[in-house]
This record gives structure tokens, sequence and C-alpha cells, in this order.
């Protein structure tokens, strides 16, 4: 962000509060219109929520049965588009769904059609077969993917041997998962950076209040900023209602629920899903899934009404239900804790609900704005609910709403826009390896080692390759597969102001369970060296990233 004379007020057309994937998706857009915006976020960019996600990309198949009908519609066909704009982190997830009766469910889904609270205990073949035909009629525009198939018991069980014989049926169906979602929300502020420059992004930044229009900002250095504009935007997530209240905007928007997730170094389960996501029904009648994530098992999730943000992590309990869960699915297989080797939970922003049933709690999204009043001369706008897979489209919705309300136009629609490291990219298989040839012979880098920065950087990559042909491409001792020049790279490059940024965001190293002592150490030097920390400060840097691991995350180093 440039940089502000101490005291004086620095104005924009927007600010946004949350730097979460609706906050990110927004602030782009609104750049892109030739707006200049603030998007600050008291953690990281995509820290929150947003970094505690099934990371599916999906139509929500699900909401078929809550009659959410419009929801579905709007969910496949952003999950189309993803798959167009963002190829380097988002690709299809061939999902069989399975089923243990023939008609279980019918009248139990026809009255939550109609208004019922209570959703369905079991669902179907029936049930399930009429859901993919919708699911293919819904998600049919901008297709990219296959419709679905439908096997009744003997062919089913050839296509998912594991599975158990309580099976009568099963069908596959086409959604799509992200590989690295909390990069997508960082690639989404730097092109809304790119696009106007004279915008800003501040991560690490305490909201201290507003008076008289003017909201003061507390940097991760400790400096103070006075900003202001005519719109503010909440994007906070589940701490909507507290920034509102700092605001001075009352009442209770958000009632959230908690999904945790955990992950398992499980080669023979990751073999047998042949690289399909099993989306089934627990024995309780909740729906869970399981499906191999960068050589890992990720299976989730859990849906508990939840109201505090700063406290969530996976509980023992809901250990228990996941393990139980695979056991009763994939008999044949053995599951025990020894094999976790991450978990992570989050809460989902849901809008304020009387609602017994969490899964009822509607999944779409709206922004109610608050009108000036004395005292707080600007609107605010907040982000409620919506889901991973549908921001793009919400912040279309909003940024046109903002755009309608200070009298401006559309410049560029969103729609059709590669993201970040999805630019140009080599989709297929021809166009890749000619791509990882070329830049292999020009950067000295083996073939293997440009493919691995590609997937993990997408076309941004090449601004890697550049930097390490530049400083060297010395290898990490202790992290497998990362050079020292990259990590750098990330430290000086992308807005990096912990450790924690560096390895639970900016890379997945936390998450794929590839992080020992020796391996956080290691990067801490390298992002120290790049940063100017002193020994005082990558310490402290990695004792904060030991005890997030160990006691949110379950990771012990």
């Amino acid at each position: 962000m440039t940089e502000m004379t101490a005291g004086a007020v620095e104005t924009f057309d927007v600010i946004i509060l949350g730097a979460g994937i609706n906050g990110a998706g927004l602030f782009r857009d609104l750049c892109l219109q030739g707006l200049k915006c603030l998007i600050v976020d008291k953690a990281d960019f995509g820290s929150g929520t947003s970094a505690a996600p099934s990371r599916l990309i999906h139509g929500g198949i699900k909401y078929l049965e809550t009659g959410e009908l419009g929801l579905v519609a709007q969910s496949t066909l952003e999950r189309n588009l993803l798959l167009r704009n963002a190829p380097h982190c988002v690709e299809p997830l061939p999902t069989f769904i399975p089923s243990f009766s023939l008609t279980k469910g019918a009248w139990a889904a026809l009255r939550t059609l109609l208004g019922s609270t209570t959703a369905p205990r079991s669902r179907g073949a029936l049930l399930i077969k009429i859901g993919l035909a919708l699911y293919d009629l819904y998600g049919a525009r901008h297709r990219v993917m296959p419709k679905h198939q439908f096997f009744f018991r003997r062919k089913a069980l050839e296509e998912m041997p594991e599975i158990t014989p309580r099976i009568v049926a099963g069908g596959i169906y086409y959604d799509a998962k992200i590989s690295r979602p909390e990069r997508l929300v960082w690639e989404l502020v730097r092109d809304g950076l790119d696009a106007s420059p004279s915008s800003g992004a501040m991560n690490g930044t305490t909201l201290l209040g507003q008076e008289g229009g003017v909201l003061r900002l507390r940097d991760a250095r400790g400096g103070e900023r006075q900003v202001r504009a005519g719109i503010v935007v909440n994007g906070a997530g589940p701490w909507i209602d507290h920034v509102n209240a700092t605001l001075g905007v009352p009442g209770k928007l958000i009632g959230g629920t908690k999904g945790s997730h955990i992950l398992l170094r499980h080669p023979e389960l990751v073999k047998s899903l042949m690289g399909r996501m099993i989306y089934f029904e627990a024995d309780d009648g909740r729906i869970c899934l399981v499906y191999d994530f960068l050589g890992l098992a990720l299976v989730g999730s859990t849906d508990i009404k939840a109201d505090n943000p700063d406290a969530v992590r996976c509980e023992e309990d809901e250990i228990d239900y996941f393990i139980a869960s695979l056991r009763s699915l994939l008999p044949k297989l053995d599951f025990d804790r020894d094999q976790i080797v991450y978990a992570y939970s989050g809460i989902r922003p849901l809008p304020a609900s009387d609602a017994s049933n969490p899964g009822l709690i509607s999944r779409d999204h709206s922004a109610p704005v608050a009108e000036p009043v004395e005292g707080r001369p600007f609107s605010v706008i907040s982000l409620v609910g919506g889901k991973w897979t549908t921001f793009r489209g919400f912040a279309e919705e909003v940024a046109d709403t903002i755009l309608s309300r200070m009298g401006r136009n559309r410049r560029k629609s969103t729609q059709m826009l590669p993201i970040g490291g999805g630019r140009a990219f080599p989709v297929d298989e021809a166009a890749r390896r000619s791509w990882v040839s070329e830049r292999s012979g020009k950067s000295g880098l083996s073939a293997a080692g440009v493919d691995a920065l590609l997937g993990r950087y997408g076309t941004t990559a090449d601004a890697v390759l550049a930097h390490i042909a530049a400083t060297g491409d010395a290898a990490l001792t202790h992290v497998q597969g990362y050079g020292r020049a990259e990590i750098d790279w990330i430290a000086r490059n992308e807005m990096v102001e912990h450790l924690a940024d560096i390895v639970m965001r900016r890379t997945t190293l936390a998450i794929e369970g590839k992080l020992t002592a020796a391996g956080l150490d290691e990067i801490a030097s390298v992002a120290a060296a790049a940063l100017g920390w002193d020994e005082g400060r990558k310490a402290e840097e990695i004792a904060a990233v030991t005890t997030q691991l160990t006691a949110i995350n379950r990771v012990g180093l």
C-alpha cells in the first residue's frame, strides 16, 4: 500500500474489512472497474473461514433437497467458470454417491421442498437418481464435464470395490476441487492491486474504531492509519457482527455453524478412491465426504452450531465421528487416529437462523445495507453467508450495487476472466509438456521441478523461475521438493507478515504434513533474511506457528 503521511486521512471509494474469499473477490471486481479500494484484514489474506473449507468447488447437490434451486443454478455455473478461470488450482472431481435403500427419503424430501424443517434421514436410489438428473440440468451452462452415470448394486460395487456391500445402488457425477484455496484468495487481492495501482491491501491490521466517518487502523508494524470512504463493506465472515458493532451498526446477522475436517495419510484408501470423491450418508443421516487431496485423504465435514470463531478447533468427538463413519462405509480398510496428519475447523458465516437442524440453514448469500446515520456518514454493506464456489457471482452482485450507488457503469465483466496463475495456463497435456520443456531449457531446472512449480503457482511460476535463475537453485535440506529461492520469492513478493503466512497459506506445506521442526527453522531462516527479522523475531515466529499447528491443527513438529 502507498505510504501515507502520519496523521493524514486518505480517502478511498470503498473500504473492505475482511480479506476472505468474499472480500477478496469483491476487491478484485471493484478494482477492475477503476475504483480506488482498500482491503484490510486483521490477520492474513484468506486466513479465517476461507482457509477451512472442504476444498470443493461444487454445485451444491445437497441444496436440491432444501429447495434452494436458485443457489444450485448459480453454484453449478460458477463451478464451471472456475474450472475455466482457475485451471491451475481447480480441477474436475468425479464423485461417487452411494445409496443404501431404493425409495427412502422421497416423501421427506417433498415435505422439505414444501417448507418442512426436517431434511430426509435417508436418501434412496430414486431420490438420488432424480437429484443427479436435476444437477445435470442446472449445470448445463458453460458445461465442461460429463453428465452423471447411475448403477445398481453389482455394477456399483465393481466401480468402488472397497465400499460396504450394504449399498443397493450408486451414481457418479462431476464436481470440482481446489488444491490451494488460500493462494487463490491472495491471487484475487494481487489481481486487484495490479488493476488499480492506487488501491491498497493491508494484512495484520486491526480496526480500532471510527469517528466522524474516519476509520482508525493499526497496521502490522504498530503504526496507525486513518482512512475514509463513502461505502464500507463488512466482509469479516463470522466476525461480521463484531465489526459492525465497532462501526456503530447494531444487530445480529450471523448464526454460524462449525465445519471440521481431518486429513489422513492412508495410501490404501487413496488408491481405492481411484481419483474419486465418495459423497456419502453417514449412519445418522448426515452427509460426509472423503477424497484424495494432494496425496492425503481429506474427510469432512461436521455441521454444528457455533458462534466463537476465535476458539474453533476439531474436537475429539468429531474425530471419533469421522473414523466411525469411514469404518462403516469402507469395512475392508483399517482406520485409526495415528493416520491423522492434519485437522482443521472453521465457522461458516451463515445468516442468523432458528432452524433446529444446522444443515437446513441457507447457504445462499445476501448483502444488507446499513445506511448512514448521525456519527457514521458512510453506508455499511455486510457480506452475509455465501460459499466458496459462488464468490465471483456474489462479488459481481455487490459490485453492481456499489457502482449503481456511485452512478458509475461496469467497465469489465469477471465472468470469463482468468485469475492469477490461471492466465494462459496450459490446460491440455501436450501444451503443459511444451510449457515445461521450454522453461526447463531456459532455466536449467529439471522438467519435474518446473512442472511442480507450475502446479503450485500456475503461470505465475514464470516469476518464480526468473528469481531462481537470478539467485540460484539451492534446495532446502529439511523440506522435500522446495528450494530456498522459492521461499525467498514468496517472502519478498507476496505481502508476508508472519511465518505462518508462508507455511499455511502461500504454500500447502503445513496441511500436507511436510513440516518438521528442522524444516520450519530452515524456512524461518530464509524468511528472516528476506524480511529483516532478527533472531528474536525469528524465534517468536517459529513458536507461534508451532503453537498453532499443535493446539489447533493437531500437527506435532
